[in-house]
Formats: structure tokens, sequence, C-alpha cells
């Protein structure tokens, strides 16, 4: 999985960080607020991500799946009032309640410890990914952002988000390094589907919100983990340690 590679790239929500509930929390109380409506957070999550595929050569395609609650929702605000109230309901959850998932900021370490580079792409939001690397404890505490990775590419980054492959031609291009000398460690079908699109290998780390697509995401996927600590006992079985 690692034999000659010299860069791994993560996915930031979902995949490293229990993110995704935490999302759907926030989109479901967003939900109520616009639409008083209630709507299970499995739901929620998979048109979020349906949505997000399909506006993800937009401009801005979380302004256009706001742009989509308020239709559906029959809200009377705008989609710019609808994207600044959905942060604004986030703020507490982004800095105290997100966390690593197990054993994730051991595999980091390990990584970085072998010499490995380290990057985020993610398609969270560019002040989402600063609260993260400001405010919240859990991560600054357990590994972080800035001293363990590379670079961090978030949403603002690039112009078309997953399943685009953008975002993985930058960093080929930034570190200079080719598509069969890098990983992917991802959790989602656009993730992997971002992958796929750059020519690079894929892990899959599991998360119960992607259920839904697992035969798809098992199919387009070289290497799938339950957890950060099985992954680590591969990759160090692997490396002879």
């Amino acid at each position: 999985m690692l034999k000659d590679k010299k860069v791994v790239i993560f996915d930031m929500d979902g995949t490293l960080i229990e993110s995704i509930g935490v999302w759907n929390d926030i989109d479901k109380e967003l939900i109520k607020r616009i639409g008083s409506i209630d709507i299970d957070n499995i739901d929620i999550g998979k048109q979020r991500d349906e949505k997000l595929k399909e506006y993800s050569n937009t401009n801005d395609a979380y302004l256009e799946y706001c742009g989509f609650l308020k239709e559906k929702y029959n809200s009377q605000m705008t989609k710019e009032k609808i994207k600044k109230l959905r942060y604004e309901i986030a703020n507490s959850y982004l800095a105290e309640v997100i966390d690593y998932k197990p054993n994730a900021e051991e595999l980091l370490k390990y990584l970085k410890q072998k010499g490995f580079i380290l990057v985020i792409a993610s398609t969270t939001n560019d002040c989402t990914i600063e609260t993260y690397k400001k405010y919240n404890k859990n991560i600054i505490n357990k590994a972080n952002l800035e001293d363990t990775f590379s670079l961090i590419y978030s949403k603002g980054a690039v112009k078309q988000i997953k399943p685009n492959p953008e975002v993985h031609y930058k960093i080929l291009k930034e570190l200079n390094v080719k598509p069969d000398e890098c990983l992917i460690v991802e959790d989602s079908i656009i993730g992997v589907e971002a992958a796929n699109n750059a020519n690079i290998e894929v892990a899959v780390m599991y998360d119960k919100y992607s259920d839904c697509n697992r035969e798809e995401i098992n199919r387009l996927s070289q290497y799938q983990f339950q957890d950060f600590s099985e992954m680590l006992k591969h990759i160090k079985n692997e490396l002879g340690d």
C-alpha cells in the first residue's frame, strides 16, 4: 500500500475527524429553523452529499446547497442568509464537539516519523478549517494541523471540488510528485471518485454515513479499513515494524 509512496493525502470530514454526524445535526437544526421540518440524520447526510456532488462545478457548492434547502423547505430567507445561519449554528460544534476518530492522531504521528509527507485535501469551508486550527482543543492537543501537515487545502483552494480531481492535481504540482507516489485516504463516494479521477490509489476509512454507497466505494477503492487502529497495524506490518 505504501511501497514507493512519498505522500499521504487525507480527507478531513468523515475520514480523519468524527464530523459527518455533527454536520447532520447542524443541518437538522438548520432545516428546523428555516422550514419547521424534522428529518432523519442519515437522510440529511445523503441529501447533502448528492447535492454537493451535483453542484461541484459551481463557484460555491455550499451556497447552492443552501439554495436547494431554501426551495425544498419553502424558506423566505435568501440562500446567502441560510448559509450564514448554517455557520452560526455550527460554531460551537466546530470548536468544542468535533474530534479525531480513534487512533487517527497515532497514525498521523507514525507516518510523519517515518518521513511521509502528509497533506489535507478537503471540501470543508476555509473558515471551518481555521476554526479547527485555532480553537478546537481536541484537534490542537492531539495532532495540531499546522505542525502535522505540509499542505492543507480546503474548499477555497480550488474552483471545482471533489469528485473533480483539481485539488489532487494541485498537490501533485506543488510537491512535484507523481500519482503513483501518493496514497489518498477517504471515506465517501465523492472522495473515492476524486482519487480515481486523479489516478491515485485510495484507502477507505469506514464511516457509517457512507453505508448507502458502500458497495460502490469498495469497488472503486484499493484498500478498506474499519478504523485507524486496523490501518496502523497494516502499515506497521508492511513497513516491518
